[in-house]
């Protein structure tokens, strides 16, 4: 598979590929029954209910980002903090983590700040470096923040409750928040020319600005209050979500006709590529699971009596250093049949292990040398070196660590909240 993908073939095609091919080859060169294997994922997978959170979620987010309410966030966290040294960057931390909680893509979070927040920084003379670095950074809080479309694919893949992965989100979310805020700090600190203080707002001025933002903060009061209190599933929350942003954005008179259209076929684009790679990786999946490598790994581990706090660190190593040479969702999906096994043996929780998962997806995005977040933000600034970038987001590289660090030490930093879920 990897040989595949060096060749550049698609890593939907290679897995599926492999899968197919593996799976004749596992019984007799059986080809029909393998190409029924995989006409029965593609149909199950195109008629899973479950699934139909994915499109909801990147369309509640693409109308979020056509309405404009990035902007808002970013507004309103400057007005309190844009005074401190480093405080522009704090703010589109802020806003970053706000814009998580009602778009769920790490990607669409780091454009839309690279758009929003870079020019008002580089006006207020702050360093390309500090700059580039804190917009690739705070845009990984766009997966960790729920609604998250990783979390949403690990739930399906592994059959784990999504509005439990998604209440479990919030707290590692806040703490990777605060982090990031402590590099840029550290950052500032080290050079006090890089984020210089911008001006104090008045109370008038933040208050409007609060005011601003209510949209954002109901909409997500409404969606993950909506799934933890029980009052409806997941699912039922992206057609609630999806619904309530399209009447923002409608309200705000920021989509016509044609910008409707747009977001839509935006949105379709977005959900085919995942869901291609995701057929492909269950294919994969198959062959894997038929192969007993699973329970064999599993078998392996176990006979050596580790400590499995041990295990996981191993684990974790193993994704750390991957997520510098793969495509994170490519990376989850064809680790987490391997992986999940042995997790759950050691009687781990498995919505734990889908935060772990999460915070190793953040690193991946910012890590050198196919950090995606790092290209997203090098494409929009054109002017910046991709050497500047990778400067700029190892101080949040090393927070994101940290914070993999506490989650692993603290499991209860991701599991209290789930457990009062109704």
């Amino acid at each position: 598979m990897m040989l595949l993908c060096a060749l550049r073939v698609p890593i939907a095609f290679a897995m599926a590929i492999v899968g197919i091919a593996g799976y004749a080859y596992m019984r007799d060169w059986n080809w029909t029954v393998a190409f029924a294997m995989t006409q029965t994922k593609l149909y199950e997978t195109g008629r899973n209910y479950t699934l139909s959170v994915v499109p909801l979620f990147i369309l509640m987010g693409n109308f979020v980002t056509r309405a404009g309410m990035s902007q808002e966030l970013f507004r309103a966290a400057y007005a309190f903090i844009g005074h401190l040294r480093g405080g522009l960057a704090m703010a589109t931390v802020w806003a970053s983590a706000g814009f998580g909680g009602i778009c769920g893509s790490s990607i669409a979070t780091a454009a839309t700040f690279a758009k929003v927040a870079y020019p008002s920084m580089k006006k207020f003379g702050y360093s390309d470096r500090l700059a580039a670095g804190v917009v690739a950074g705070g845009g990984t809080l766009g997966i960790m923040i729920p609604p998250s479309t990783i979390m949403v694919i690990y739930g399906i893949f592994t059959e784990t409750n999504i509005g439990k992965l998604f209440a479990a989100g919030i707290f590692p979310g806040i703490v990777a928040t605060v982090l990031l805020c402590l590099a840029v700090a550290w950052m500032t600190w080290r050079d006090p020319q890089a984020g210089p203080p911008g001006e104090r707002s008045s109370w008038s001025v933040r208050l409007e600005a609060i005011r601003h933002v209510w949209p954002v903060v109901l909409l997500f009061l409404v969606v993950i209050g909506g799934i933890y209190a029980g009052a409806f599933t997941a699912t039922e929350g992206a057609g609630i979500g999806a619904g309530g942003a399209l009447v923002f954005a409608l309200a705000r008179r920021a989509l016509g006709w044609r910008t409707f259209v747009e977001v839509l076929i935006e949105s379709v684009r977005t959900t085919s590529m995942l869901f291609m790679i995701l057929i492909g990786a269950l294919i994969f999946a198959n062959f894997i699971n038929y192969t007993t490598m699973p329970s064999d790994l599993k078998g392996f581990v176990t006979q050596f009596a580790l400590h499995p706090i041990l295990v996981i660190v191993a684990i974790c190593a193993v994704y750390v250093v991957l997520g510098t040479a793969m495509e994170e969702l490519s990376m989850i999906l064809l680790t987490v049949p391997l992986f999940f096994p042995v997790v759950t043996a050691l009687g781990f929780d498995p919505v734990w292990f889908g935060i772990i998962i999460v915070i190793v997806v953040q690193i991946g995005l910012i890590s050198p040398p196919v950090g995606m977040n790092i290209f997203v933000v090098k494409s929009l600034l054109r002017h910046l070196t991709i050497g500047t970038v990778f400067r700029g987001v190892l101080p949040f590289n090393v927070a994101l660590v940290a914070l993999l660090a506490i989650v692993v030490a603290f499991p209860s930093i991701a599991t209290w909240l789930p457990g009062f879920m109704k």
